[in-house]
């Protein structure tokens, strides 16, 4: 490995303990901020952004496209939507592990005792949160691949982190944690799978 995606990857893990560190910290000034400006309106409109947001919603529009693009004969999407599906996948099932190994009771549970607790309750699967580990590693792939497309659909992502919060499912450090777990698997699985692009156009040119 050179020296610049060293450097990269140095910085990248910096900037990432940094944000969770801070997420801990504001955790329950984010939830009492959060608490304090509800509304009915808001709280239906999160609802459904929450809903919406969830990983079949991911996964069927990722096999839609995946489906279109290998239909069109696109290779290089075919490749692009394979990576988010699986990468998405891949957050979602390291996240289902993390729920069930370290119990963290969701805000809107009534408990003196924030960490522990039933490892198979969705009460106490707050940590880290499903829904912003699947949709960032879902579109974290297309950011690391088209990277104009994806940051104009990374408010998606963004805003379901922030539905979840609304809604007392999940506090902030929920949220950066997957998120965090959301870039690196995309990261990953863009590595193993979109390496492949250099390649093909060495083919081409043969």
């Amino acid at each position: 490995m050179k020296r610049a995606p060293i450097f990269h990857w140095l910085i990248g893990i910096a900037i990432a303990a940094m944000a969770i560190a801070a997420s801990f910290y504001f955790d329950d000034s984010v939830r009492h901020f959060i608490m304090q400006h509800q509304n009915r309106a808001m709280r239906n409109f999160m609802h459904y952004v929450s809903l919406f947001g969830d990983w079949p919603s991911h996964i069927l529009v990722g096999l839609f496209l995946l489906g279109f693009a290998w239909r069109r004969g696109n290779k290089q999407w075919t490749r692009i939507f394979l990576a988010m599906v699986l990468a998405m996948s891949l957050a979602g099932g390291t996240g289902t592990v993390i729920k069930r190994t370290v119990p963290r009771a969701r805000p809107s549970v009534h408990t003196e005792i924030r960490w522990g607790g039933p490892h198979f309750s969705t009460k106490y699967h707050s940590f880290p949160s499903g829904h912003v580990g699947a949709s960032t590693a879902f579109f974290g792939v297309l950011i690391i691949a088209r990277r104009r497309i994806g940051l104009a659909l990374l408010p998606i992502p963004i805003l379901i982190g922030f539905s979840r919060m609304y809604v007392g499912a999940h506090y902030l450090s929920d949220v950066v944690c997957a998120a965090v777990l959301g870039i690196l698997c995309a990261a990953v699985v863009s590595r193993v799978l979109l390496q492949e692009r250099h390649r093909t156009s060495m083919w081409r040119r043969e």
